[in-house]
């Protein structure tokens, strides 16, 4: 680990005018006045990844996605050269590097690609020439060389990646909020900041609707034990949000936060065949496609037929909704059907662990003001309901009201051990 080394990330909101990049280029002059090595990460300027592939969409309705890769890595690549060039007109020695550059090695499965190793001797090369190196997030290459992209937030997970295989002492995520809050702000006003959240509530909060961090960033942070700073991009003194290791000697908070994921859409398929072989059936050809199925519920047998429901991400709906009418038909279930107009409610908390009462509370919660409940998973840190959409609002303030966030909880301390190397991420 180098204790000079931080590496940060900047989004695309922090990037998103001329006036956006030069803020952020004083923010790395002042940071580098300390002393640090600094490595940036940066996203595509705000919109210009929705821009792009609008008009891929335009020409093709079903854009092959390794154009799509090709296509959308350009984002990032102008945001890294800009901020260089403003970089450069402050004095900085600064220098732009795409993911093949920064030799960031992905697997083949575009515009969902995972990182496979990253050879970083260019980059610490530069590093002791007293560059500050400028890196287009969300991109890397794969083994036949072509472009490929990490998925939405994938800029996230570049920077992670790259603090482990750097060894920095800390990756810092600069976006445009302070931190991680117990409920979104937008629909809880009274929500409060986290002073810090460990790696196991973060990757539950991020896989069930949390927009701060991408989960497979979380999850490589959790695995290199490489602490994560979620702070503003505007606001210089907030301290943000580190999200670390439990300290097991600390008692931990019950209830740490309330996530509402509105991006949820449900498949169901009527009479299903209740046989041995058939959830093999539904759900091999999904995953074939790169679909990911999160909530999964199977009503009791009669006469041997059952329903078979299950939450998918909205925007992969309709690819699912053409593979699953083809399921249904040689499976013989008798129907299909889709609803978009779906929440996942999701509470989560390290002490649940040791706390009882917890998901009864919840139950009690909504029952009281008349919201029914679809689907229910949980774990040992969280308790997820699938509701109608329109109630999402009323079911997180409820919530969050009867579990008292608003007030501080049993503080947690901060546990930073040495990030481990990495010779292959």
């Amino acid at each position: 680990m180098s204790k000079s080394l931080i590496v940060q990330k900047y989004g695309g909101t922090s990037l998103g005018t001329l006036e956006r990049i030069e803020c952020v280029a004083d923010r790395i002059v002042k940071l580098r006045k300390t002393g640090v090595d600094i490595v940036v990460v940066v996203s595509a300027m705000a919109g210009e990844t929705d821009k792009l592939l609008k008009m891929a969409r335009s020409l093709s309705k079903n854009p092959a996605r390794r154009e799509i890769d090709m296509l959308l890595s350009s984002g990032e690549r102008i945001s890294s050269a800009l901020l260089t060039l403003a970089l450069q007109s402050r004095g900085i020695p600064a220098l732009s590097m795409t993911g093949r550059q920064i030799g960031l090695q992905t697997d083949s499965t575009h515009t969902r690609a995972r990182i496979k190793s990253i050879d970083a001797q260019r980059a610490r090369k530069m590093l002791k020439e007293n560059h500050v190196i400028v890196v287009a997030g969300f991109q890397g290459i794969n083994e036949e060389g072509d472009v490929t992209t990490l998925g939405r937030g994938g800029s996230d997970t570049s920077a992670v990646a790259l603090a482990v295989a750097l060894g920095a002492r800390q990756c810092e995520i600069c976006t445009d909020v302070d931190g991680v809050y117990t409920a979104d702000p937008r629909l809880v006003p009274q929500a409060r900041r986290l002073d810090v959240v460990s790696y196991d509530e973060m990757l539950e909060m991020a896989s069930l609707g949390a927009k701060v961090l991408q989960i497979r960033c979380v999850e490589f942070a959790h695995k290199y034990k490489m602490p994560l700073l979620v702070k503003s991009s505007f606001k210089e003194r907030d301290k943000g949000t580190l999200i670390c290791e439990e300290d097991p000697k600390m008692e931990q908070p019950v209830v740490s936060g309330i996530m509402c994921d509105k991006n949820q859409a449900k498949i169901t398929l009527k009479e299903v065949p209740d046989q041995p072989g058939i959830a093999a059936n539904i759900f091999e050809p999904l995953a074939s496609a790169s679909i990911s199925v999160d909530m999964i519920i199977q009503n009791v047998s009669e006469q041997g037929h059952t329903d078979l429901s299950f939450t998918l991400e909205r925007e992969e709906l309709n690819e699912a909704m053409v593979i699953m009418k083809k399921v249904a038909k040689k499976i013989h279930a008798t129907h299909v059907s889709s609803d978009a107009k779906i929440a996942k409610l999701s509470i989560v908390g390290a002490g649940m662990r040791s706390h009882a009462g917890v998901a009864a509370q919840i139950f009690k919660t909504l029952s009281a003001h008349k919201i029914n409940i679809l689907m229910i998973s949980t774990s040992e840190i969280k308790v997820s309901c699938i509701i109608e959409q329109k109630n999402s609002k009323l079911a997180v303030t409820a919530l969050h009201d009867i579990f008292k966030l608003e007030n501080k909880p049993v503080k947690k301390n901060a546990k930073n051990k040495t990030a481990k190397k990495m010779s292959a991420v």
